[in-house]
């Protein structure tokens, strides 16, 4: 596979080095590109636009929890504009995404099978999600992606 070179080329010697900290920096380009195309392939006024009225929606069915029919009209909306709604605006980035991130991660499986866990009994995988999720909630903040 040629992009097994370049990824090899690029990361191999950071990988042999120090699997971890390799690992850790390819979460972050990862999470870094996926939050960009995110906050640049998405109308961020109309998402935000989209969670504000999500949030009034809820505060709505805290008043009304009492009225059982207006309750189920509510979450009807709110799922409505959660769901449906925000699934139509977060398409596109996925689209761009997605099969960039399925070649990189085929290639972190092969790479990263011979390393067995990395720590606290995590391998690859795991060491990439959790490290995923923390750079995705710091690089939203910091880009202001909503």
């Amino acid at each position: 596979m040629v992009l097994e070179g370049f990824f090899n080329i690029i990361f191999g010697s950071l990988i042999n080095y120090d699997p971890l900290i390799a690992l850790l920096i390819i979460s972050f380009i990862l999470t870094l590109i996926t939050t960009l195309a995110y906050k640049y392939l998405t109308d961020q006024e109309k998402i935000k636009a989209l969670k504000d009225e999500i949030k009034q929606i809820q505060e709505d069915i805290k008043k009304f929890k009492d009225d059982p029919k207006k309750v189920m009209e509510l979450q009807k909306q709110s799922f409505q504009k959660g769901f449906v709604d925000m699934m139509r605006h977060q398409m596109k980035p996925l689209f761009f995404t997605l099969i960039p991130i399925l070649i990189i991660f085929n290639w972190l499986r092969n790479t990263y099978t011979q390393h067995g866990d990395l720590i606290f009994g995590f391998g690859w995988f795991g060491v990439y999600f959790i490290s995923a999720i923390i750079f995705s909630m710091i690089l939203r903040k910091l880009l202001k992606v909503h």
